[in-house]
């Protein structure tokens, strides 16, 4: 099995996570279309394989027009990777109801919006594959940071009830759940935790590296390669299930 011909979708495909699953599916061949808020961000990304699309995957009628686009011009979708996310933490008693409903918005409505257009054109195909980027906070509780944690819970839920929804098809439905990857996020989050836990930059950096397994962070090449796997051949029998890039055992 090739990707060439194939249309894939990669939300937050501007950085990060997103854009490295992005340049690893046009390697392979894939055409892929890569969303995101700022379209001035993925035009500095976009090159051979790659077209940028400004679309926010909070806003129900903005991810409705712009996938419906993204098929008029490139084929319907048959990888869709649902990686948009946003990674804020803060005490409950601390989080107001718009912080809440915002990370709920864009983490797990953003993922429930994307795959449900995309399967719109998936299902008149005879393959497709669709990956949630969930996270390590998704299998388990992560302190100080419960509506993140509750969000991604909810996408490892959303894609176990799609795998049993569609079982027996041509299509399959994976979440990975990175630990702490080596990326913008990452850096942004140095200054928060440093900030609520009173500790230095370097310690904060330390916090996060530290609650890896192999104590180091994730390249975002080694979250691409477990993409790469899940959409090339011989993982037609993986399906529902959560893999995790964290280094060891959670």
């Amino acid at each position: 099995m090739t990707l060439n011909g194939k249309h894939a979708l990669v939300t937050g495909g501007g950085t990060g996570i997103g854009l490295a699953i992005a340049r690893a599916l046009a390697a392979g061949g894939a055409q892929v279309t890569i969303t995101g808020r700022r379209q001035e961000v993925l035009d500095e990304v976009a090159g051979p394989g790659l077209t940028g699309l400004a679309m926010d995957v909070r806003d129900e009628g903005d991810v409705v027009a712009k996938i419906e686009a993204a098929v008029a011009a490139r084929g319907p979708v048959q990888i869709c990777v649902a990686n948009a996310g946003i990674a804020e933490g803060r005490a409950l008693h601390k989080t107001s109801l718009e912080m809440w409903r915002n990370i709920m918005a864009t983490n797990l409505d953003g993922a429930f919006l994307t795959i449900r257009e995309s399967l719109a054109s998936m299902r008149q195909t005879d393959w497709g594959r669709v990956l949630t980027i969930s996270s390590i906070a998704g299998l388990r509780g992560l302190k100080g940071a419960a509506g993140y944690t509750a969000s991604k819970h909810g996408v490892i839920g959303l894609t176990r009830a799609l795998s049993e929804d569609y079982i027996g098809t041509p299509f399959t439905f994976n979440a990975i759940c990175p630990g702490y990857v080596d990326t913008p996020i990452v850096s942004r989050n140095v200054d928060s935790i440093a900030q609520r836990a009173g500790v230095s930059e370097e310690k904060a950096r330390d916090m996060m590296v530290s609650a890896n397994r192999h104590n180091r962070l994730i390249a975002p090449e080694e979250v691409a390669a477990a993409a790469m796997w899940l959409v090339g051949p011989g993982s037609e029998s993986v399906n529902g299930q959560c893999i995790e890039i964290a280094g060891g055992q959670s």
